[in-house]
């Protein structure tokens, strides 16, 4: 049953927005109120605050130098993130963390083909021809660091180069079908499907001496349009720089799993450099251009490719081995990587508000975006620095008007996102006794890549992400939510079935990793969403990833800024004032037994035999307890103190205190990163990654510590139902 369905009978008051009057959408719903008309005033106040031009200077400050983790120009942008915080009234602190990254000193790739001739030497700097399209006013910055992989170590090593597509697991099981092996070779792969640390560290499981990892214009450069700066697309020379530390193992900073990295830690509570390697790399691997792999792949002779691994370069790509020739044409590389690893420091800053409600001041809400880059960052993360900051402005009206929150608001601009979700993960760590109370965390990445709003959410807050997008006007027309579901009708390319197939609305995704959320909702249950918009976006953790790109085609009117900048207040303003915590344990119950039937009938496919039973019935009694503390929530008691900490105890009962099997850090039973997808979600992982190993004892070993988390869950919300 949906707030809808309850609504006729209950006291929580659901009020029209004169926004929503004025965009000529329905009225929503806010489930969580006994009234809301004070709130919609709130609402009604702060949505015209954010200001559009605002967010455009914001974001021309941000991204006026490279500001990698670590740099005095990253410094620069936490002081100038600090002063607006503390413009706007908040309780302000730059918090600073030790913590190990990598550097380059020197990047040398060299090709060479069968005869000894030089294919090519590289890496090529990251350039577009000045006088056409208005070329790239940003690219000769000599601050710029050379294109890197963070987490990768030093290395010098030469070896024959085998392709292996995007680098999967199963690309890496099909070349050992056909016969190939890539024992003592260099690897080349290309960007996309998995995360591209989880690249190297398939490699090196099957014995690779080093990786290359480059963008295939297939994927994001001409093959889909006008490459930069005519159009949007990636340009022959830009290269995706990117962490590979194995973040399915553990994110943050690598010396100190599960501790805060503070810059007073001392050395015996970390792990030495030499003794990491649970979730470091130890072959070296680096980014190219496809400018600079073209040579390499086009000289490659071996066996074809499978057709489904062709990309778009002009020429049939080979897999540069043959179990039957091994006469083929050989490509040898040398790769040459100097690395300076050291214990540097970062800065998050931290922005609070605090809460005047004696019984739900320390139930914390907690809203974040990271504000480094690997070079200039203008959408990743800096649109959305530039959004948080307007909301940030927002609030600091609202402040000004009279206005305190019941919970207390924390606003974290996390550093060193890039090289692990490093920043977050320290801060979560060091806070960890206090968040066991946070009702929500939301995060915001890539904050405006285009005009496409998304978002992902555990399946408690879906319906609230929802409810907000209907309160806030589209620069399209109409409101966000409707934009949102005509782009999902519009365009089925982009529609992903949920897994269980349960949601009948707005589909929302499932959180993997690869942002700030993941310490919040996979090590301490906070419940937690992520928005952003997107569009054509091919300059990704490129040099071209700058203002000029940004205010050519992403947003060059700032509205989208803007928009999202409201999106993000009001999921903030709700959660720190519902009188009723909104969460939906109905739909979570009901999402879980739709991955658990899926789960069984893989199972079956593979033959294994699997009690799904015990877990199936606890699964269902959630979905039952949900639906009974929903109508709690609609018609709360006078003090809803004892209900909404049993809600948010129901969340946390879900985490597993042993974790994951070979990566504990992650304790959440529902949801974790692949560990061999790393950005993309597995749900009830501990059992779908057995299944998908074909290890039916594991699969079912983890059976039992999902269905002790399920009825521990249902359990709590059966108390308070009553």
């Amino acid at each position: 049953m949906t707030s809808s369905g309850i609504a006729s009978r209950t006291a929580i008051c659901l009020l029209p927005l004169a926004l929503i009057a004025s965009a000529q959408s329905p009225t929503p719903q806010i489930f969580g109120y006994r009234d809301f008309t004070q709130q919609a005033k709130w609402d009604s106040t702060f949505m015209a605050v954010p200001d559009a031009k605002l967010a455009g200077e914001h974001l021309k400050t941000l991204t006026s130098a490279p500001h990698w983790a670590s740099s005095p120009e990253d410094y620069a942008t936490a002081v100038y993130v600090a002063d607006k915080f503390k413009a706007a009234g908040l309780q302000t602190e730059i918090v600073p963390y030790k913590v190990l990254l990598n550097k380059p000193v020197k990047i040398l790739i060299e090709a060479f083909d069968a005869s000894g001739s030089k294919l090519m030497s590289g890496p090529t700097p990251e350039h577009v021809d000045p006088d056409k399209n208005g070329g790239d006013p940003f690219q000769n910055d000599p601050r710029i660091l050379p294109a890197f992989n963070g987490s990768s170590p030093s290395g010098d090593v030469t070896a024959e180069v085998v392709y292996a597509n995007y680098g999967t697991l199963a690309d890496f099981q099909k070349l050992a079908k056909l016969g190939i092996t890539v024992k003592d070779k260099i690897v080349i792969v290309r960007y996309g499907e998995n995360f591209r640390g989880i690249k190297t560290y398939i490699a090196q499981q099957y014995g690779a001496k080093g990786v290359l990892i480059y963008s295939d214009p297939a994927d994001d450069g001409y093959f889909r349009g006008d490459v930069y700066p005519k159009g949007p697309w990636r340009p022959e020379s830009a290269v995706q720089r990117g962490s590979i530390q194995f973040l399915p193992i553990y994110p943050g900073d690598p010396t100190t799993p599960g501790i805060a990295a503070t810059p007073d830690l001392p050395n015996s509570r970390r792990i030495p450099v030499d003794k990491l390697q649970n979730n470091q790399a130890v072959i070296p691997t680096n980014p190219l251009s496809y400018k600079d792999a073209a040579p390499i792949l086009k000289a490659l002779g071996g066996d074809e490719s499978p057709r489904e691994w062709q990309g778009a370069l002009p020429f049939t790509y080979h897999l540069g081995a043959s179990a039957k020739n091994t006469a083929a044409t050989k490509v040898t590389v040398h790769m040459h990587l100097e690395q300076d690893i050291a214990l540097r420091t970062i800065w998050d800053v931290i922005g609070t508000i605090p809460g005047t409600s004696a019984t739900q001041k320390d139930d914390w809400v907690v809203a974040g975006n990271h504000r480094d880059a690997w070079v200039y960052g203008a959408v990743d993360p800096n649109s959305g620095t530039a959004a948080m900051l307007e909301t940030v402005h927002g609030l600091g009206e609202l402040l000004k008007q009279g206005w305190k929150p019941q919970r207390t608001i924390v606003i974290g601009s996390w550093d060193a996102e890039e090289e692990g979700l490093i920043g977050s993960t320290e801060w979560a760590e060091q806070h960890e006794k206090i968040l066991s109370h946070a009702v929500a965390y939301f995060n915001t990445d890539v904050g405006v890549g285009g005009p496409d709003f998304t978002a992902a959410a555990v399946p408690s807050l879906k319906q609230f992400v929802r409810e907000v997008t209907k309160e806030v006007p589209s620069p399209k027309g109409g409101t966000v939510y409707d934009q949102w579901k005509a782009d999902q009708q519009n365009n089925t390319n982009r529609r992903r079935q949920h897994p269980g197939g349960v949601d009948t609305e707005v589909r929302i995704g499932t959180l993997g990793s690869g942002s700030d959320y993941t310490p919040f909702i996979q090590h301490l249950g906070v419940p937690s969403t992520d928005i952003g918009s997107d569009g054509p976006y091919g300059v990704y953790h490129s040099t071209f990833d700058d203002y000029t790109w940004f205010t050519k085609f992403a947003d060059p009117t700032f509205a989208y800024e803007q928009q999202q900048a409201r999106v993000f207040g009001l999921e903030i303003l709700h959660m720190a004032d519902t009188d009723v915590l909104p969460y939906d344990y109905q739909l979570y119950g009901k999402e879980i037994v739709g991955y658990l039937e899926a789960a069984q009938k893989r199972a079956s496919e593979q033959k294994l035999t699997l009690d799904f039973g015990a877990t199936l019935a606890a699964a269902k009694r959630l979905a039952a307890a949900g639906t009974a503390i929903r109508a709690t929530q609609a018609a709360p008691p006078s003090d809803p103190t004892a209900l909404n900490q049993s809600l948010r105890a129901a969340e946390e009962a879900l985490l597993n205190p042993a974790g994951l099997p070979r990566r504990s850090w992650f304790k959440h039973t529902i949801y974790a990163p692949g560990e061999f997808t790393g950005y993309a979600a597995v749900v009830i992982p501990g059992v779908n990654e057995g299944i998908e190993d074909a290890d039916a004892t594991r699969a079912q070993s983890q059976l039992a510590p999902l269905a002790e988390a399920l009825n521990r869950s249902a359990a709590i919300l059966e108390a308070a139902a009553r």
